[in-house]
């Protein structure tokens, strides 16, 4: 299977799962993509919202990232969902934000956390 194809089953699987474990709350995925990093460097996706904390991958502007909606300072991306993009920006630019992601590219998908102001809505 293609690792976009496996890569969306995943995620629709988890949604799915998520919305059933959930009840009413389901759990929705938001897309955001990686930008402002400096030419030739990557964001670092961290175990922890740390900078300190443990790299689990790393990826360069124009990566798309399946955002969890949870950051740090209790900021939901629902919150925010219905408001322009620089609204959205602004809003996480100084928080960290939990990602879903595939760190091996091999299946085993994990949360990990990035900087706000290395990430815009997609």
């Amino acid at each position: 299977m293609k690792p976009q194809l496996r890569l969306a089953s995943a995620f629709a699987a988890l949604a799915m799962t998520a919305g059933l474990a959930a009840g009413a709350q389901a759990s929705v995925f938001h897309a955001w993509e990686v930008a402002n990093v400096a030419w030739g460097d990557v964001l670092n996706v961290r175990k922890y919202p740390a900078s300190t904390s443990q790299i689990q991958s790393a990826y360069p502007n124009g990566t798309v990232l399946q955002m969890t909606g949870r950051c740090t300072g209790g900021l939901d991306l629902d919150d925010v969902a219905g408001q322009p993009d620089w609204k959205k920006a602004q809003a996480v630019r100084h928080r960290w934000c939990e990602v879903w992601h595939d760190p091996a590219q091999n299946g085993n998908f994990a949360t990990g956390w990035v900087y706000g102001k290395y990430i815009v809505p997609h």
